[in-house]
């Protein structure tokens, strides 16, 4: 996990626990009149400790997050790429975004000092597969390479479909999730103009509230969310101790609006029943949901109504969080973080709270865990992401027993 929380899931999970906010003023650029002046940025992420300098000039942010956040994952799962296994390893990592930042610093080169100017590392730093090709370069995974790009679902599409990679037999091992780097002064400004980026800009740590009657819009955020899936046999034959099993994965489109859900959250229904079905998972055997829960108002109130259709008398029971509340929404990584976050909190026996839950709505009425991390033995989890374009993803998550 690499957030506006810190680099690293102990930074990470040791502030999801605190219920500290990651969003602060934006320092990246001159927001002064910008609707918008809040985001989550990374503190203290130092490029250099996970690539020189040379190489880092070369792609943008958000490949540099991966690469981080990826190098992290291995280590921490013990896994190393050589000989034939390298064939059966691969990479699914996506963004919803790619290189904006270098789009906006190679388009002033071009307009202050000319066509000759631009670099020639401006288009492979920053077309969107880059991120799964680099780490695939990094540690020679030679097996199946994709880079997803399905908006905020994008990094659920991408652990999802590297679970299908294995579950069909073209990987034993794949490294997954996504990668954003997008705190620009176009990206604030388009997500500004649709209106869609709270502008508490007063209280920065409390702009983020999901679920919140007061909730005025989401708060940008950075990083990378990376994890190792791998056949369960693999894990075993390395001793290692899994964090959670990958159950069940689903898949919907809206067919309804660019970036509006449909008021009866039909989309969100049928992807969240499919993952279901796809496990063989019961409802009621589900004891935990991370939510897309963005702090938008009509993406709130419809992913509410469509976890009660869902899961009927057992929505009530449920503990739900959304984690964007401290780190912001990601993006095309949001997937990426929140999964590693329900994989952590089904070993620690432990769920991060929602915070700034403070002005319950009348139409989100369920248990999202408000402001203090809960123990909790989790057996089932559900992971939910929701992007523009009506696309939908949700996966389903089984506890490891020792």
């Amino acid at each position: 996990m690499i957030s506006p929380l810190g680099v690293g899931n102990d930074a990470n999970w040791q502030a999801l626990m605190e219920g500290r906010s990651g969003i602060g003023p934006i320092t990246r650029f001159a927001a002064e009149t910008f609707p918008c002046r809040v985001a989550g940025e990374i503190p203290d992420f130092d490029s250099l400790q996970f690539m020189d300098k040379k190489e880092a000039r070369k792609l943008d942010f958000f490949v540099h997050y991966a690469l981080a956040a990826a190098q992290l994952a291995m280590e921490d799962a013990g896994l190393e790429i050589k000989g034939h296994f390298a064939e059966r390893t691969g990479v699914a990592i996506g963004s919803g975004i790619g290189g904006l930042p270098s789009i906006e610093s190679q388009h002033a080169i071009l307009l202050e000092r000319g066509v000759r100017r631009i670099s020639p590392f401006f288009i492979p730093g920053l077309i969107v597969n880059m991120a799964a090709g680099m780490v695939a370069i990094r540690h020679g995974a030679k097996g199946p390479n994709i880079a997803p790009s399905s908006a905020c679902a994008t990094s659920i599409h991408a652990i999802g479909d590297a679970f299908r990679l294995i579950q069909h037999g073209y990987a034993d091992a794949m490294i997954a999730g996504g990668a954003e780097g997008v705190i620009t002064p176009l990206a604030v400004g388009g997500f500004g103009a649709m209106r869609a980026l709270s502008t508490r800009n007063d209280e920065p740590a409390r702009a983020s509230r999901p679920f919140d009657a007061e909730r005025d819009g989401f708060v940008m955020g950075e990083g990378a969310g990376v994890v190792i899936l791998e056949t369960w046999e693999a894990a075993v034959d390395r001793g290692v101790r899994p964090y959670a099993e990958v159950v069940g994965y689903g898949l919907s489109g809206d067919a309804f609006h660019v970036t509006a859900p449909s008021a009866d959250g039909d989309g969100p229904i049928r992807v969240m029943k499919a993952a279901l079905a796809d496990g063989d998972v019961p409802p009621e055997a589900v004891d935990y949901i991370n939510a897309h829960g963005t702090s938008t108002p009509i993406g709130d109130r419809v992913e509410t109504l469509a976890i009660k259709s869902v899961f009927g008398d057992h929505a009530g029971k449920l503990a739900i969080s959304s984690t964007k509340s401290m780190t912001g929404h990601l993006l095309g990584a949001a997937g990426g973080i929140e999964t590693a976050i329900v994989c952590r909190a089904m070993r620690e026996g432990k769920v991060p709270p929602t915070i700034n839950y403070e002005n319950p709505d009348p139409d989100c009425t369920l248990d999202y865990v408000p402001n203090k991390a809960r123990d909790l033995e989790i057996e089932y989890a559900l992971n939910n992401g929701f992007g523009f374009g009506g696309t939908n993803g949700s996966l389903v998550f089984k506890r490891c027993r020792d």
